[in-house]
């Protein structure tokens, strides 16, 4: 159980941290408007990854007989969450672009979240097979990893918004960089972990 919340922490601190699109629109709908805005993009993924889960643990169970499919997939998890932790730990901060239009905020976050490919990609390489295995163990890990994963993806964007909404300037301090460096170091300890398990299931090792 702690196995499976500590992965779905780190997972859901990193992502929700990391600038990219739905972040910079929480932090623009927050500034432009108010924190309930930001508040309602923050809210999207949990909204908009339903379909998303339901599709990749459905091909990620039709290879679970074929290692070297999985050997495959884990490989390209590693890179994906390695490229993760290199952008955490290379970031200097969130830039928001204003488009002054109305507020319609989790209308904005829907499409973001929808519309980006990192979803699919997190979900099919890395959030499905961890899904998978901890379903084999127990249903209960499951539930687990994937509570904390939303809990930490949503609660740190929901954070993020209050905090820029008393400091403009919170997202260019030390403490926002240090925080994603320190998350990106652990990103990249993980990817390690996903490419040790490619190799296993390839029998190179």
């Amino acid at each position: 159980m702690i196995h499976y919340a500590t992965i779905g922490t780190v997972l859901g601190l990193s992502a929700g941290f990391a600038p990219g699109p739905l972040l910079a629109l929480v932090i623009s709908e927050t500034l432009q408007h108010d924190v309930t805005s930001g508040v309602k993009v923050a809210l999207a993924p949990i909204i908009t990854d339903v379909p998303i889960i339901i599709l990749t643990l459905f091909v990620v169970s039709e290879l679970s007989n074929f290692h070297t499919a999985l050997g495959i997939i884990s490989f390209m998890g590693g890179s994906v969450i390695l490229f993760m932790g290199f952008d955490s730990i290379r970031t200097k901060g969130v830039e928001i672009n204003f488009q002054g239009i109305r507020p319609k905020s989790l209308t904005k976050g829907l499409l973001a979240n929808a519309l980006s490919p990192h979803p699919y990609l997190f979900w099919l390489t890395v959030g499905a097979p961890i899904m998978i295995e901890a379903i084999r163990q127990d249903i209960s890990a499951a539930l687990v990893f994937i509570m904390s994963f939303y809990i930490f993806l949503v609660g740190s964007k929901i954070v993020l918004a209050l905090l820029v909404a008393k400091s403009k300037h919170f997202l260019s301090g030390k403490i926002y960089l240090y925080t994603m460096r320190f998350l990106g170091l652990v990103l990249c300890v993980f990817a390690m972990v996903l490419f040790h398990d490619g190799f296993k299931l390839l029998k190179i090792i």
